[in-house]
């Protein structure tokens, strides 16, 4: 029987089967076809579930024509209910956004994810109508922003659209009763996002308020009582599922977390920095700039109260020299607000406000995903300052997906992925755990094993051979993607990534000295740093990517594929000292002295730990030619050591130009003297670095079942750091002095911690002397003595709040 492979899925709707329709090829590949065919079965069956072509009356309406890109459009439905239901659960998609009003109030702000899970494919919201409905006559209204192009975070089906199904109320469902109007207020032209295909997908929003459509009694379009009588009935353009806009998927990260709008922390004006108050009327001659602060870099939506004649132009802007969005206001005569929907961030927003204006009231909507629920605080104030700008550059990198930066690019670059990955275990909550999950999912479906080399995301002019950029592919396995299992349990994301993974490692070869052959790849590029030597430093993360993808297969029972990995990991660990060690440090001769090689060496264990001490003092130390990508991976190599106070020294000074900046709430993407690039860069991770290793939290086994507490104070007297793992929040607090050590912790169900006490005489927990003198002395049945040496006495202690004091006993 010949081999065939896997070509596409045919629902047949007559009888509601599926039918997988396989093709004829010459070369079995096996697991390529086999990721294929599951991904979209998968998908598929997902889609189908709760939609039928046939049975559910619904489908996509539009105006007539495709787009056109950056189109506004305005939809309008109204039903009767004899009854209110207690769940009122209904589907919405659309290409790209949408904000939903019902009976006149905004419920959802930016719903829509953008396109897709998958290609051919795009999300749907599930949103509970219920808790906004009445009795009687109910107004929906859907304002869609259709961006219509494709760039590197999003696949423009070519097509606006919206789809609603409610199955309480088939009234609701999308077709051509409802209402319809192109927004003629916002400015299709407004132009924004940057030129090329690897910039900001959204655009400018320019909005004209004297065409704001309200009716003669001055209702807006949205309320129930506005007219739209004179409004187009929509265009049916398909039903669920169907193409252009694919598959129907389930959101898979939560809305927004929106916390309304909310005062600046303070305006001045920003030419003669004084401090004002609202109301405030420009009376010069010319336009002034009200530089309205952030608490920190945020992403926003920013918002105006005004009285003003009609016809004065008010732009809002961020003081970001990177931005490439902005907000204009056009206004109408008298008092009226507006908020601009495209966002955008920075330390603060700047508003032109032109002669003659009266401002009433200036806010912000501060949106994102999830919480920052982690913290670390310490008796240095320098590392906690930096632990909070290291969380702020992560939370502002979060969105659609992690990108990395919020404000040129937005992109889901896969290395700035696995930077971000470590602190989001120790900084976000359960929506920043989807959000990497997404990343995962994403970044899989887009990887076409016949036609992408690499695990970069294929997204418009990126899909294709020129995805694969080898040190992100690499790093992604093994700080991405085993990074997440690890930290989370979900062995179904494992399941789908696999697959990918080791078609990706089987592309290298190995050469006659026991190392693998360097791949070019698109770029032959490791880091934005001086000297990088990518050569050395793809052999390390190679060997990395297999050892996790053996953990992996081990994780996932695929017996089959453990022997290839060890061969290959035992080769190139008998290898690799003879092939790059140089005496002082890892690297190639007649090469630049660099660190970031000889830091690999030591994190994936090729390094002779003899080596340790030279390492630290003539390379890791004061060798500082990494960029923030690999700077973390640096300074987590010293900590790996023991050697922490001089991991702190470096972080110091690295980063002590920028944390010294008080303007400056995110970090750079490179460090001084250039200070080139974005100020809020996805990948730097020195929270990570102090979480894992200063406050020296880490999990010992997949989904924190069990975990380590081992702090690591070095030079500081008192750290405090809450870890929101996905059994629940640790809480760790620890205070030293020369004779005493206290720690407090918190651990949560289902975990099993092992604690690390400074081995003095007298160690009590929770008030009751364990040990004393050498001896222990079991008085608590959830404490269990595990090991006691000169350095330390660590016990195991199960789920509760718990005090550990040791002091030395002076009687």
């Amino acid at each position: 029987m010949p081999w065939t492979r896997f070509e596409s899925l045919v629902r047949d709707t007559s009888n509601e089967r599926l039918w997988c329709r396989f093709a004829p090829f010459n070369e079995p590949k096996k697991t390529s076809d086999m990721r294929k065919a599951t991904l979209y079965l998968l998908l598929f069956l997902n889609s189908f579930r709760g939609f039928s072509q046939d049975s559910v009356d619904a489908a996509w309406i539009w105006q007539e024509e495709e787009g056109a890109a950056n189109t506004w459009m305005a939809f309008r439905k109204t039903i009767d209910l004899d009854n209110v239901p207690l769940e009122a659960l209904t589907k919405i998609a659309v290409d790209t956004k949408y904000w939903l009003y019902i009976n006149g109030e905004m419920v959802l702000f930016e719903g829509g994810l953008a396109r897709g899970a998958a290609p051919n494919t795009i999300y749907y919201d599930p949103v509970d109508f219920a808790p906004y409905l009445k009795k009687g006559k109910n107004t929906i209204a859907v304002l869609v922003w259709y961006w219509g192009r494709t760039r590197k975070t999003h696949e423009d089906s070519g097509f606006g659209g919206l789809y609603v199904e409610a199955e309480w109320a088939q009234d609701l469902n999308t077709n051509a009763s409802w209402k319809m109007m192109a927004h003629p207020a916002y400015d299709p032209t407004s132009g924004g996002g940057g030129g090329s295909a690897n910039r900001v997908n959204a655009y400018n929003v320019k909005f004209d308020a004297r065409k704001a459509m309200a009716d003669w009694t001055d209702q807006a379009w949205y309320t129930g009582g506005f007219d739209d009588s004179h409004w187009h009935s929509p265009t049916e353009k398909g039903k669920a599922n169907s193409k252009p806009w694919g598959d129907m998927v389930e959101r898979s990260i939560p809305q927004w977390n929106d916390r309304g709008l909310s005062n600046y922390p303070s305006l001045s004006i920003k030419q003669g920095k004084s401090t004002i108050m609202l109301p405030f009327k420009n009376t010069t001659d010319s336009a002034l700039v009200i530089s309205a602060k952030l608490p920190f870099n945020q992403q926003i939506t920013p918002y105006l109260k005004v009285r003003s004649k009609a016809g004065n132009t008010i732009v809002m802007d961020t003081d970001n020299p990177f931005n490439l969005l902005q907000s204009t206001y056009i206004t109408k005569d008298g008092e009226q607000e507006f908020e601009g929907f495209t966002w955008f961030n920075g330390p603060s927003v700047a508003y032109t406000i032109p002669k003659g204006v009266e401002v009433l009231e200036l806010k912000y909507r501060w949106t994102g995903v999830g919480e920052m629920t982690g913290t670390f605080q310490c008796s240095d104030g320098f590392y906690t300052r930096l632990w909070w700008m290291a969380r702020n550059t992560l939370y502002v990198c979060a969105r659609d997906n992690y990108m990395d930066c919020p404000d040129r690019e937005r992109g889901l670059w896969i290395g700035d992925v696995a930077d971000q990955t470590g602190a989001v275990f120790y900084t976000l909550d359960e929506p920043g755990r989807l959000l990497l999950k997404k990343a995962i999912d994403n970044t899989i479906a887009y990887s076409d094993g016949d036609t992408i080399q690499g695990l970069a995301p294929g997204f418009g002019a990126y899909r294709g051979t020129s995805s694969e950029l080898t040190g992100q592919s690499l790093q992604y396995i093994d700080q991405g993607i085993w990074s997440y299992f690890y930290n989370t349990g979900d062995t179904s994301t494992l399941e789908n990534a696999y697959p990918a993974v080791v078609d990706y490692l089987k592309l290298w070869k190995m050469m006659p000295n026991g190392l693998p052959e360097h791949r070019q790849g698109y770029a032959n590029w490791v880091d934005w740093g001086v000297d990088p030597d990518p050569v050395p430093v793809n052999v390390i993360l190679y060997y990395m990517a297999l050892e996790s993808a053996k953990k992996m297969a081990i994780a996932l029972n695929i017996t089959e594929d453990i022997p290839w990995y060890t061969q290959r990991i035992n080769s190139i660990n008998e290898n690799f000292e003879d092939e790059y060690w140089q005496g002082s440090y890892y690297g190639r001769q007649n090469k630049p002295l660099e660190e970031r090689t000889s830091a690999l060496a030591v994190l994936s264990g090729l390094a002779n730990e003899e080596h340790y001490d030279i390492l630290v003092d003539s390379v890791l130390l004061p060798v500082q030619k990494a960029s923030p990508h690999m700077e973390w991976i640096v300074e987590e190599a010293i900590m790996r050591t023991g050697q922490f106070e001089k991991g702190l020294l470096r972080m110091k000074q690295r980063y002590e130009s920028q944390v010294k900046m008080g303007w400056l709430t995110t970090l750079y993407e490179k460090y001084h003297p250039q200070l080139r690039g974005t100020y809020n860069h996805a990948w730097n991770a020195p929270n990570y670095v102090l979480s894992r290793y200063i406050a020296g939290i880490k999990a010992t086994d997949v989904a924190w079942s069990k975990y380590e507490v081992k702090p690591n104070m070095a030079h500081l007297t008192h750290v405090k750091q809450i870890v929101p793992s996905v059994k629940g929040d640790i809480t760790l607090e620890v205070d030293k002095t020369a004779d005493t050590y206290a720690l407090d912790l918190a651990s949560p169900a289902q975990t099993t911690a092992t604690v690390f006490i400074p081995a003095k005489e007298l160690v009590s927990v929770n008030g009751k002397v364990v040990w004393k003198r050498g001896r222990f002395k079991n008085k608590l049945p959830k404490v269990k003595l595990l090991q006691a040496n000169e350095e330390f006495i660590s016990l195991e202690v199960k789920p509760g709040i718990w005090r550990f004091e040791a002091t030395e006993n002076r009687k």
